[in-house]
């Protein structure tokens, strides 16, 4: 995991909510570039978590394969 200042995440691309949100609005937000942040839809304050978009595409491509 990496983690960023808050004027490198300013930098960076804006948070969109995964389009299997739920109506209640319990979900992740994603912000993809070349560092993928994710971050609580209902806590936005809280910590932001970044990996690697190499890894979070791996993540992505193995959560499909399930």
């Amino acid at each position: 995991m990496i983690r960023l200042s808050e004027s490198r995440r300013s930098q960076m691309n804006e948070f969109h909510k995964s389009t299997y949100s739920h109506v209640n609005g319990d979900c992740v937000e994603v912000a993809e570039g070349a560092v993928t942040r994710v971050r609580d839809s209902r806590n936005r304050a809280r910590a932001t978590l970044a990996f690697p978009a190499t890894e979070w595409r791996a993540l992505l491509a193995d959560i499909d394969s399930l």
